[in-house]
């Protein structure tokens, strides 16, 4: 057991225990079985078997829609036999474990009264083509879609610059984020403003560790927040949608582990995404780029006016 995240502790002893017994649970958390209950029922809601018994489940259903055999799928969930991994797992999802994968839109989540799920890569949809249009009056999705077109136009001007310039050392010491390194260069920074986002959405999605290296010149940059951006919105959206902004992710990426609501990672890149983008501008400016003409200005008051049409 890892961290000092009491939420993290208490999900490892839940679902890692070498065993299913309270007593094997409680001793992983380093708690008499009768304070161990008490306390994961006080903060989930939810006793610590059922919880390890739904959460497993989850699993099952995911691995079985990813093409696991029933037969593997009942052993990883830690059952002693098919037959009896089959009528749990009809009890909880209604159908028999074989039948599952043509149900793709039942998904894998079961009722919780805490919110907390197993998480995989298809917890996140992927919205591959060009965002639906938001409304004026959402603020939230308009300050997200504004970040993220904001990023594309400075990864456009950084283009334009000579490598000498791009990689030109300007602000000696900047490190507003202190376990990203230095950003102390354009590179630096237009790579951290591109980035960032990885981490959270594997986390969120129950993906491995994303491979954050790789070239970082504009054009390389630009390719990957090409792919990112839709992902990012699209997880806001579908957070939006739910009203799920209280919602907590374990992340396990982080190290120790540690718990984070969804309304804290969106406001945190957010606050260091604004940052850095002016950041950028100060350096693109250094390096001689003209940032009076559109898209360049900063203000997202002009940025949606420009995008609804109401000017040139």
């Amino acid at each position: 057991m890892t961290g000092t995240d009491p939420l993290r502790r208490l999900l490892d002893a839940v679902l890692e225990a070498e065993g299913a017994s309270l007593e094997e649970m409680a001793a992983d958390a380093h708690l008499s079985p009768f304070h161990f209950q008490r306390t994961v029922r006080r903060r989930a809601g939810e006793s610590p078997s059922a919880m390890r018994r739904r959460v497993r489940l989850e699993q099952a259903a995911w691995s079985l829609q990813g093409g696991t055999s029933v037969t593997d799928a009942a052993f990883a969930a830690g059952y002693d036999s098919v037959d009896g991994f089959s009528r749990a797992f009809r009890r909880a999802f209604g159908c028999a474990p074989s039948d599952l994968p043509a149900r793709a839109e039942r998904g894998h989540w079961l009722p919780a009264p805490n919110g907390i799920h197993f998480h995989s890569p298809t917890a996140l949809y992927i919205d591959a083509g060009r965002p639906q249009e938001h409304s004026s009056g959402d603020v939230l999705m308009l300050l997200v879609q504004h970040d993220l077109d904001d990023i594309d136009a400075l990864l456009s001007a950084a283009d334009e610059l000579p490598e000498q310039e791009y990689r030109a050392v300007r602000l000696h010491g900047s490190r507003p984020r202190g376990f990203d390194g230095p950003d102390e260069t354009l590179a630096q920074v237009m790579r951290h403003l591109v980035l960032s986002r990885e981490p959270w959405l594997a986390s969120i999605a129950g993906e491995a560790e994303p491979d954050l290296s790789g070239p970082d010149d504009p054009a390389a940059l630009a390719e990957r927040h090409r792919r990112t951006a839709p992902r990012w919105l699209a997880m806001v959206r579908d957070v939006e949608r739910r009203g799920a902004w209280q919602d907590a992710i374990v992340d396990a990426l982080c190290d120790p582990p540690e718990s984070f609501l969804l309304s804290q990672i969106l406001a945190h890149e957010l606050t260091f995404s604004a940052h850095r983008r002016q950041l950028t501008r100060w350096m693109l400016a250094d390096a001689g780029v003209d940032l009076g003409a559109p898209p360049l200005d900063p203000d997202p008051i002009l940025w949606h006016r420009r995008r609804t049409g109401e000017t040139p």
